[in-house]
């Protein structure tokens, strides 16, 4: 493996773990809602990360995510550990140079993409729009690659 394929293969397993950490955080955050006043968290949480608290968009998200359901926090939870599960398999795969890995990641970034692709459609943002390019640009990379190995190997 040339040195800077493995260097690309890292850095997309970075991409991974960056995803996991972020769900991580977003579940501990959801399921810390459920045992507190979610109103007065959430607005001691924004003032540190430089939210304005009484910006007219910041009322709106506390309002929607404060009168969300506790089952509904509680999915949210732990569905954010669900996918930071399987973007940690998928980095750790990427970071080992393991085959498996890379079938693994684009496994699951094709099965999200028709995911990303509708979010995008329903409520259009530019985050929306280039999280699905980076996720298409890593599965054409490593289904180039994975072609690449099988042709090599006879």
């Amino acid at each position: 493996m040339k040195t800077s394929e493995s260097k690309l293969l890292r850095l997309i397993a970075l991409f991974k773990f960056l995803k996991a950490a972020t769900l991580i955080i977003a579940g501990l955050a959801a399921l810390r809602l459920l045992h507190s006043d979610s109103w007065s968290t959430l607005e001691r949480w924004a003032s540190p990360l430089g939210f304005d608290p009484g910006g007219h968009l910041f009322e709106r998200a506390i309002s929607k995510i404060a009168s969300a359901p506790r089952n509904r926090l509680r999915e949210i939870g732990f569905g954010s550990f669900l996918y930071a599960g399987l973007f940690l398999t998928e980095g750790t795969g990427l970071w080992l140079r393991k085959y498996w890995g890379e079938w693994v990641t684009v496994t699951i970034t094709g099965s999200l993409v028709p995911l990303e692709v509708y979010e995008l459609i329903r409520r259009p943002d530019i985050a929306k729009a280039v999280v699905p390019l980076i996720n298409l640009a890593v599965m054409v990379y490593l289904v180039d690659r994975i072609r690449g190995e099988r042709a090599s190997a006879r």
